[in-house]
């Protein structure tokens, strides 16, 4: 059956199990794997090696295009086989294992792994394994749902292990916009001025005697984790749109407003799926990672096209684009992570961001990424290369976490990934705060005013008034600083009344 999958003929010699496959990869090495986001990542050779650290303690560095599913980070860490990770990751397990110092987390802007890898700059792959639907006559991979880093590991790497997964449809070929930059100093600029441009191959390019096994799979991607809307995530989708609303009529966008990018999890996936009742149309998306939100607008006609990386859905919905892709063809296209993470693009088609914030400041600093300023939560993903280069940045988070013990607006955050410079809109489901054109004692007045949760309220305008008698231009009560991350730390609570559950249930109502 995989036959008409192989379609090169001298690589079915390669075909074998996938321990078999693992045994190409030796201690010490570094492995590329494809997986973006829980999509495209491969499905045996993984678990091969987990299997043989345990009679044969061996680790590596792995490189991915971002998270995995399938629990692949799970298996490998506890396997021991993960001495070091980059650029991203989502999985629990591997989470505390970084936290503890047993496993070196790279973190970076997706946009800049393969760049690093092509200058030289770290260390150079030694096998990719990547998931395909195909190989071509040619050699060419075809791959599935996401192409991430897959292309450049396949590229760079000294050996290629490939996994045809049968259960990915052979439909899915055509999908896909394979392109790399030229290797610097004499690169030109990308040639992609829409969205629904096509700049490249359908396939990744590789020679076929770089191919030293194939391994054979049925296996589906794991389903998206994103919850489904709720109150909240409506409402921080409501103010939003009003907002968009008011630059269409202020004539500062079209209905059809810039192309949007949305970072993956539930708050933005939320706010995407609001656009369905707005009064914008022809909607266009240059993002890394489509989530059910991007299907729901398909289909409800409010978006004609979608550019990404990756496809990350929930089971149904899963289910559902497979099956139509002959409908979905004509719409959607999955490139590179270096391409579709490019800040030279992002800039050029002048996107409208989304992304999350775990906590932001009174001055409009935003941390994605660190619990208390020290313990890694994913990463940062690819919401830098997005926030820096945007027509406008837009951050989204609720205002409150743990019943009300944390308040995600805060006098200072605790691990800085967005400077204040990058940061142009942070809405919560109290309102927005439009922090274009001004100065920080004016941002700080804005945040606190509309996007802080009422319990927290008074307490924020009392620091700023007090830190504003020292002076500065942005006026700060170091001693004071981080004294709400330390209370929670201690006592549980970033209230110096204690834990919150009476409060919660009498706080004031929310204004916008």
């Amino acid at each position: 059956m995989y036959q008409e999958r192989i379609r090169l003929p001298r690589l079915h010699d390669k075909v074998m199990e996938a321990d078999e496959a693992a045994k190409l990869i030796r201690d010490g090495m570094v492995v590329g794997m494809s997986g973006f986001t829980r999509a495209g990542d491969c499905k045996a050779v993984p678990f091969a090696l987990a299997r043989r650290a345990a009679d044969e303690p061996f680790s590596i560095t792995l490189m991915t295009g971002a998270s995995l599913g399938n629990d692949i980070d799970k298996v490998l860490s506890q396997a021991g086989v993960i001495a070091r990770r980059l650029p991203f990751q989502s999985d629990e397990t591997l989470r505390r294992k970084i936290n503890a110092g047993e496993v070196m987390f790279i973190d970076q802007h997706l946009s800049e792994t393969v760049e690093q890898l092509r200058g030289g700059q770290i260390a150079p792959i030694d096998v990719a394994v990547v998931e395909a639907a195909a190989i071509t006559e040619q050699g060419g991979i075809v791959p599935t749902t996401s192409v991430g880093n897959s292309a450049s590991f396949a590229m760079l790497a000294k050996k290629v292990i490939v996994e045809i997964n049968l259960n990915m449809p052979l439909a899915l070929e055509g999908l896909h916009d394979i392109a790399f930059p030229v290797q610097r100093p004499h690169r030109q600029p990308i040639p992609l001025i829409s969205v629904d441009q096509r700049i490249g191959l359908p396939y990744i390019p590789v020679d076929p005697e770089k191919i030293a096994a194939i391994v054979i799979t049925a296996k589906d991607d794991s389903p998206s984790n994103v919850l489904p809307p709720d109150a909240e995530t409506r409402q921080i989708a409501g103010h939003l749109i009003a907002f968009l609303d008011r630059e269409v009529r202020a004539g500062r966008l079209s209905p059809s407003l810039q192309p949007l990018q949305a970072g993956i999890g539930t708050i933005s996936n939320a706010v995407l799926h609001g656009l369905i009742d707005s009064p914008f149309s022809d909607l266009k998306m240059y993002s890394e990672v489509l989530q059910d939100s991007t299907i729901e607008l398909l289909d409800a006609g409010r978006l004609s096209f979608a550019s990404a990386s990756s496809v990350t859905l929930s089971r149904d919905v899963y289910a559902r684009f497979l099956s139509r892709l002959d409908h979905y063809r004509s719409r959607v296209l999955l490139r590179p992570q270096e391409i579709s993470n490019h800040p030279e693009v992002i800039r050029r088609l002048g996107l409208i961001t989304i992304n999350t914030a775990l906590e932001c400041d009174i001055y409009g600093n935003v941390n994605s990424t660190h619990v208390l300023g020290t313990h890694m939560m994913n990463g940062i993903g690819g919401s830098g290369d997005f926030a820096r280069n945007a027509h406008l940045s837009v951050f989204v988070t609720k205002s409150i976490a743990k019943g009300g013990n944390i308040s995600s607006v805060v006098p200072m955050v605790a691990h800085v990934d967005h400077t204040e410079h990058d940061v142009d809109i942070i809405v919560t489901e109290h309102g927005l705060a439009d922090l274009r054109g001004l100065a920080p004692r004016e941002r700080a007045r804005e945040i606190i005013n509309h996007c802080a949760d009422p319990l927290y309220r008074d307490a924020l305008r009392d620091y700023v008034a007090r830190a504003s008698v020292r002076g500065g231009q942005t006026p700060h009560l170091l001693e004071e600083a981080f004294a709400w991350h330390l209370r929670y730390r201690d006592h549980g609570s970033m209230r110096e009344d204690g834990p919150l559950a009476a409060a919660v249930q009498k706080k004031e109502p929310a204004c916008a």
